[in-house]
C-alpha cells in the first residue's frame, strides 16, 4: 500500500507521486506518516521532508507551509522547498556562514527575527546535502 504525495510550493511542483513513507517537520515535532494514517491538518515547520521508496530515501528541505493528510493523499504546500539533490553543497555552506554572522550582527528585535530565520533556512539547506551521505 502507498501514500499519494505531493509537494507544491508557490512557484514550482516539488513532487507528485506515489512514496511508501514520509516523515515531517511540523511545529509540534515530527510526525511519519504511514498508509491509513489518521486525517490531520498541520502547519510544518522549517526543516527536512524524508520521503522513503522502497528501500531508498529522499530529502526535501522544507521551509514551512501547511500539509492535509486523509485518505492515504499527502499535500504539502510549502513556502518554498528544494530537493537535496539539487542543492549545491559549497553555496549551502556559504549561505550558512553568512547567516551566522548576519544574526551575530543583528541589532533590535526585527533584525534579529528575520536573522534567525535565514539561518534556519540555511541550516536546513545544509542539513538536506549532508543527509545525501548518511
Amino acid at each position: 500500500m502507498t501514500l499519494n504525495l505531493c509537494v507544491l510550493t508557490p512557484n514550482r511542483i516539488i513532487w507528485d507521486s506515489e512514496v511508501k513513507e514520509i516523515i515531517l517537520s511540523t511545529n509540534s515535532g515530527q510526525i511519519g506518516v504511514l498508509p491509513n494514517h489518521a486525517p490531520i491538518a498541520t502547519a510544518v515547520d522549517i526543516g527536512l521532508l524524508r520521503i522513503r521508496l522502497n528501500d531508498q530515501w529522499l530529502t526535501v528541505a522544507l521551509m514551512g507551509g501547511f500539509a492535509r493528510i486523509g485518505n492515504n493523499d499527502i499535500t504539502i504546500l510549502g513556502n518554498d522547498a528544494e530537493m537535496s539533490t539539487d542543492i549545491d553543497p559549497q553555496e549551502a555552506q556559504q549561505a550558512l556562514e553568512i547567516a551566522e554572522a548576519n544574526l551575530s550582527r543583528a541589532e533590535g528585535k526585527r533584525q534579529a527575527i528575520e536573522a534567525n530565520l535565514a539561518l534556519r533556512r540555511a541550516r536546513t539547506r545544509v542539513e538536506a546535502v549532508n543527509a545525501i551521505s548518511s
